[in-house]
């Protein structure tokens, strides 16, 4: 090698090695956060204003979901909602822009949102109110998201912790033969009554960056790390006199609004700011996930399910060795010629191995649509394990599942026509069509049922 290239090669790793002092980590999903400042500081990088989502409401005594404009609550403009992935459809989430107002650090202590009028002899204005009761009575619940992260309720539990919910509810119902009080509020407990929640209060908590090098925002800026609810029923005298600190709760009685009786329900929010640099951006979803008990994993299920599998599988074994003990005890006993020609016992079934079954077809679209189904469920476990299918990353599970489940169709038909022409299979046209047909339509088939049955039945 002449000089002039060594100089060259000792140039260039000098530079490499500068360069790796300024090299960045990323966030493995893709989602970088969003940087949040006050409106007279904001820029193309540093946004100022805080846009609240609302999503469809479910609970878990129906099935059915509904949009958050099934409910007559003040909605904002749905025209400027997000782009959904196939992922999010298939989910049924149905993500639309909030009626509420936020920019970063302006504190609201108590804001209208809009009011809303029932008259008792409307009959639009009953079903309305009727809509209200009904979703209060199943305990729907509401799913905001801000900064890409669900809006949390949080509550004490019996063994003196809290957790957090990604849902909260509308309202409270206290049933008639009920001695419970509402979860929010233990004063909310006059049975009979429908308590709706009309105010939230919510609490933002950001991380200012200042501990961080490069990350700073000088104390007027920062990045969002959770949004916590509480969600109150508070009854404001009328829309020009709005009380928050005001303690009595707007409770509804089962038929009312009454003939010629006029309701007003007016919505507020509070909100406010809170900083701790303790918990960074990338873990901010550590306390909703760790509250969570599905996330946890069940090892004393996991433990008693394999117990029981080695068990039955004990037995199962222990069956077949003394039976096959047996066997083998008497053709040793064996002397003439004409005992050692007849066959019993497991020698009756020992070339069935061979034979083709009856169903082979069948069985040969099963195998390809396992192995379709094995692949989908072994990548798309990979994608997670690496961090892609984050809770950040909204749909992405789903569409991953689908998108590997169309793209795995080749090796599904390749071990499905395979087998299919090992068991002496002409039909081989038949195959192809039933291997790409028969498991999605099943599947297909039993969604389309399910979704359309509440529908008929209205």
């Amino acid at each position: 090698m002449t000089p002039f290239c060594e100089n060259v090669w000792k140039y260039l790793s000098i530079l490499l090695l500068l360069k790796a002092k300024f090299v960045w980590c990323f966030y493995l999903p893709g989602l970088a956060p969003v940087n949040y400042c006050v409106k007279s500081e904001s820029s193309s990088s540093c946004k100022s204003e805080i846009v609240l989502y609302v999503n469809r409401l479910n609970t878990e005594e129906s099935v059915i979901p509904y949009e958050y404009h099934h409910f007559d609550f003040c909605t904002g403009n749905e025209k400027n909602s997000p782009v959904e992935n196939l992922g999010q459809v298939v989910f049924g989430e149905r993500i639309r822009p909030g009626p509420y107002n936020i920019e970063f650090l302006r504190e609201i202590n108590c804001e209208l949102v809009c009011t809303k009028n029932y008259t008792g002899d409307n009959s639009e204005s009953d079903h309305r109110i009727m809509l209200l009761k009904k979703g209060i009575s199943l305990n729907y619940q509401h799913h905001w998201i801000v900064d890409n992260m669900p809006v949390t309720w949080c509550y004490p539990l019996d063994n003196d912790k809290q957790y957090c919910s990604t849902g909260f509810p509308m309202g409270c119902f206290v049933r008639p033969d009920s001695d419970e009080a509402c979860l929010v509020n233990p004063n909310y407990n006059r049975r009979g009554f429908y308590y709706i929640f009309n105010h939230v209060d919510l609490r933002i908590t950001y991380h200012s960056g200042q501990p961080e090098e490069g990350v700073g925002f000088h104390g007027n800026g920062g990045r969002i790390i959770s949004v916590k609810v509480i969600p109150r029923s508070i009854n404001h005298i009328s829309s020009s006199k709005i009380d928050c600190d005001n303690t009595d709760p707007l409770a509804l009685k089962s038929n009312s609004p009454i003939r010629g009786e006029h309701l007003l329900i007016s919505y507020t929010y509070s909100v406010q700011f809170n900083m701790d640099n303790s918990v960074k951006w990338s873990s901010r979803w550590d306390y909703i996930l760790e509250s969570m008990p599905h996330t946890n994993i069940q090892w004393f299920s996991i433990l008693n399910s394999l117990i029981i599998v080695l068990f039955l599988s004990g037995m199962v074994a222990m069956i077949m060795l003394r039976t096959l003990h047996k066997d083998i005890a008497r053709y040793n006993q064996m002397d003439s010629g004409e005992d050692a020609q007849e066959e019993f016992g497991w020698k009756l079934v020992h070339g069935d191995v061979f034979r083709p079954p009856r169903k082979g077809m069948l069985l040969s679209i099963f195998l390809g649509s396992g192995v379709q189904v094995t692949c989908m469920t072994l990548i798309t476990l990979a994608f997670a394990c690496l961090g892609f299918l984050s809770p950040a990353n909204r749909g992405a599970l789903m569409t991953c599942s689908m998108v590997l489940f169309v793209s795995l169709g080749t090796p599904a038909g390749y071990v499905s026509s395979r087998i299919y022409k090992s068991f002496g299979g002409v039909k081989w046209k038949s195959n192809v069509i039933l291997t790409s047909v028969l498991c999605p339509g099943i599947v297909f088939g039993l969604f389309f049922h399910n979704e359309f049955s509440p529908l008929a039945r209205r």
